[in-house]
């Protein structure tokens, strides 16, 4: 039932589409849909059901916040610390979020509210982009 759903929410970083439905977002977005999410998860016992974390790593991405980790099958999780955001990731245990805008458009609140099938209260806007490193098997390089 909540796993075809677009969620407009407060995200750890930003305001935010949030679904378990990635063509539901690219649809949305007008995006080219080969280009991935990032996937949020809820704890890092989530994020080993999708990927293997190398044992170098855990730690490192278990306590990481605002951070986006892409890993060795090329797709990017962020396992969630912000509570606000918990409270969705807890009942849906993972989901693909991306910023509530048209791809490569600023933020547009009627765009965004009209667009989403539940909307989660309160929002408040936040500029800071989430960081990204690529886990690598020897080494871990800083994206953005």
């Amino acid at each position: 039932m909540l796993n075809d759903k677009v969620f407009l929410t407060q995200t750890d970083t930003t305001i935010g589409f949030v679904s378990q439905n990635a063509d539901k977002l690219t649809k949305i977005k007008q995006r080219p849909p080969h280009k991935h999410y990032i996937q949020a998860v809820n704890s890092l016992h989530t994020l080993n059901t999708f990927t293997r974390v190398p044992q170098k790593y855990k730690n490192r991405v278990r306590r990481a916040k605002k951070t986006t980790f892409i890993m060795s099958n090329g797709h990017s999780y962020r396992v969630i610390q912000d509570t606000h955001h918990l409270l969705l990731l807890d009942r849906l245990k993972w989901a693909y979020t991306t910023s509530a805008n048209l791809s490569n458009e600023a933020y547009e609140e009627s765009f965004a509210r009209e667009m989403a099938d539940v909307i989660i209260e309160p929002i408040k806007e936040t500029k800071q982009a989430s960081q990204i490193y690529k886990l690598g098997k020897y080494a871990l390089k800083r994206i953005r």
